[in-house]
């Protein structure tokens, strides 16, 4: 990870989070409205720190028909332009939580792709949960509670399989009315569903209840495949470096590196 003067310092803000995204998609589809910006590219959301903005420009996208979510913020990076600071709003969390934020955002400092938010967004959230096994590691702490990332990796399944669901009906024969309909129905179905895995494989656990609660659209589920949706494949890929294994036609000779080693 970048060495350098971020996450060195303290910033504390007068509101609870830094900044709000404001995420949108078109009625009938899941592919996100993009905003093009001349550092970062075309990113699937906007960011704005002032909550009125957000708010307005939620507003503005909702008179167009398009489908609105507002997503709190708690940290970013400028992608090394700046030194980015610890702000109060990442203070809320344990450790854990507080150490990967830390490593997600300077994993954007290290390598970021211009017009590729699934990429750029996946890669670093693989590289928060590698981090913080490795830290605790490194600290002498036992592995972390598992229950809490099973139950993530649950619940963004059931999510990521209402996106596809919802593609397909988008993507299906059909005049848009009937459309709207089976959107309506999946969502209502999700709802349900999410009730009964509250229950059963969450045995209770309510800290998606807040979510839940929130307007359920397409703007709503698309930040789960924006962070989620290419893991598994920086897993694979990370897998493969530190055990030396070679994927390229033709053989290849490889440095087995450290569990550290991001390239």
């Amino acid at each position: 990870m970048p060495d350098n003067r971020s996450y060195t310092y303290f910033v504390q803000l007068d509101r609870p989070w830094v900044a709000w995204n404001v995420f949108a998609t078109p009625e009938l589809s899941i592919a996100p409205v993009t905003h093009c910006f001349p550092v970062a590219g075309c990113v699937a959301y906007r960011g704005y720190f002032r909550r009125d903005l957000a708010d307005r420009e939620a507003a503005r996208l909702k008179t167009a028909g398009d489908d609105v979510a507002l997503g709190e913020v708690p940290a970013y990076s400028t992608l090394g332009w700046f030194a980015d600071p610890i702000i109060s709003s990442m203070l809320y969390w344990d450790d854990d939580t507080l150490a990967g934020t830390i490593f997600h955002e300077l994993a954007h400092q290290k390598f970021y792709v211009k017009d590729d938010s699934s990429f750029n967004e996946s890669y670093a959230s693989f590289v928060e949960e590698e981090g913080v096994r490795e830290w605790r590691v490194a600290r002498g702490l036992p592995p972390a509670d598992s229950v809490g990332d099973q139950l993530e990796r649950s619940f963004t399944g059931r999510v990521l399989a209402l996106r596809d669901r919802l593609g397909g009906i988008y993507g299906g024969e059909g005049s848009d009315d009937a459309k709207r309909v089976a959107k309506a129905e999946a969502f209502e179905a999700f709802r349900g569903d999410y009730l009964q895995w509250r229950h059963t494989v969450a045995r209770g656990d309510r800290r998606y209840d807040r979510w839940m609660a929130r307007p359920l659209n397409n703007a709503a589920v698309l930040p789960f495949g924006i962070y989620d949706v290419w893991k598994p494949s920086f897993a694979a890929l990370f897998e493969q470096s530190v055990t030396g294994k070679c994927f390229f036609s033709g053989g290849c000779s490889r440095k087995q590196g450290s569990a550290g080693a991001i390239s």
